[in-house]
Formats: structure tokens, sequence, C-alpha cells
């Protein structure tokens, strides 16, 4: 009997593949999450709800499992006004960068929802928690920071499959912020983040929209190999099946 040269390809265990509609549903909630400021309703979260989308970042990858984030909840108004004050200060701040057209459309971007979101969340990084045991964070020191990022983001896209919008308040005195809170020294804020239902979720960034900016082509954001392994050509051809 002649041998072939010829490999079956196994497949692969149904409880690895996720189906059509299922993958349809993660690429959606990243096409579709949005920075929120202005669309907010008044309607609370529910507990369920607000439960389900804390879970999925505490479900986020973390360097040596070390899980460094802690979520303050806030539905205090005067907590939330002070933090607002702290924005309106920075904010003007960070206007005199700019000039002239630029300076004019900066002052007329709505950066934050503060008060209009029904709830905001500080999400915090404990530089000194021990969990994990230190693991990767010896080569870099800052993974904790980063792997309290990925929570994040965990929480956006969870928030976009249960219709939550949310928005960054990055304009923002840090220091000011881990006071107001009542951090400790060693826990540092990560992000501010204001949630809620939304009236819509536009369908480009309110950046793009309002002529900020536009999101760059990928094709010459891919690099084969080392830096200057840029090839456009390739990397489009990769990316066709995406258009």
């Amino acid at each position: 009997m002649a041998l072939t040269t010829t490999m079956e390809t196994k497949p692969k265990p149904s409880s690895l593949l996720f189906t059509d509609a299922e993958r349809r549903g993660v690429y959606r909630a990243i096409y579709e999450r949005r920075d929120v400021r202005s669309q907010f309703l008044p309607d609370p979260i529910p507990d369920a709800v607000l439960g389900r989308i804390l879970d999925a970042a505490h479900h986020a990858p973390s360097v040596g499992f070390m899980q460094p984030w802690d979520f303050i909840l806030i539905r205090d108004p005067q907590v939330r006004r002070r933090v607002l004050d702290n924005f309106v200060e920075s904010n003007r701040r960070a206007a005199q960068i700019y000039e002239a057209d630029r300076r004019q459309l900066y002052e007329s971007l709505k950066l934050q929802g503060i008060l209009d979101a029904p709830l905001n969340i500080c999400v915090t990084c404990d530089r000194k928690r021990t969990t994990g045991y230190g693991l990767g964070k010896q080569s870099i020191p800052q993974m904790d920071v980063y792997s309290t990022v990925c929570s994040i983001q965990n929480l956006w896209l969870a928030a976009r499959a249960e219709s939550l919008g949310v928005g960054w308040v990055s304009i923002i005195d840090n220091q000011f912020l881990a006071q107001s809170l009542g951090l400790p020294e060693h826990v540092i804020p990560i992000a501010y983040l204001c949630v809620g239902y939304v009236s819509e979720f536009p369908s480009t960034p309110d950046l793009e929209r309002a002529g900020w900016f536009k999101r760059q082509s990928l094709a010459p954001l891919v690099h084969f190999d080392h830096w200057d392994g840029r090839d456009e050509n390739r990397a489009r051809e990769m990316l066709d099946a995406v258009r």
C-alpha cells in the first residue's frame, strides 16, 4: 500500500469554536463601541447588568494573574460635581496649547458626561498588590497598569453588548482625583468612566464627526519582522477580507 503524503486536518472540538452569530457579536461590540459624552439617558443601570460588566472587567488578562484593579462606583452628586470642577479647570489649561481654528474647535467639543451619566466608575491600580507574587513585573514594572487597562477594555466591550455607553474622562488631574476619592498613596486612578444607557451609538466616533481627526489607514502601520519591514501591498492583501 502506497503511503499518502496528504495530511488530514483534524476537526476542532465544538467547545473551541464560536458560531458565526457569536463571532459577529464580538466584532460588533468592537466596531460599535464609542466614547460617549452626549447621548446619556437618566435610566438607572440594573444591578444585574452592572454586575455583569464588572465581572467581565474582572476576567481581563493580567500579568502574573495579579488582578491589580479596583472599581469605585460613584453616584454621589457632590463627589461628581467636585470631579466636574476639576475637569473644567484641566480643560481650560488644555485648551491653551491650541491656537486659532484648532482651539475654537477644541472648545466646541463636549469631552465629558460626568453629571449626565447615571453612574461614574473610577478604575484604579494597586501598585503594591501582592497577588501573583510579582510574576512579570520584574522586567516591565508597568505591567500592573497595562493589565488594568485591559480590564477597562473588557468593561467597555461588555457595556456595549449591554447597550450601555461609556465615556473615558482623561482631561483630569489624577492627583486631585486620588485625593477626592481617598485613595491610598500606592493606589492610582487609571480611568474615570461615565456609564449609562444612551439614546444612540453614533456610526462614527465623535471626534471624527467633529473634524478633529480621522481613523488612520491600517496598512502603513503593519510591520513584518522588524520596524523597517513595512510592505503596504502585502498588508492590504491581508486586510482585504476585512473590507
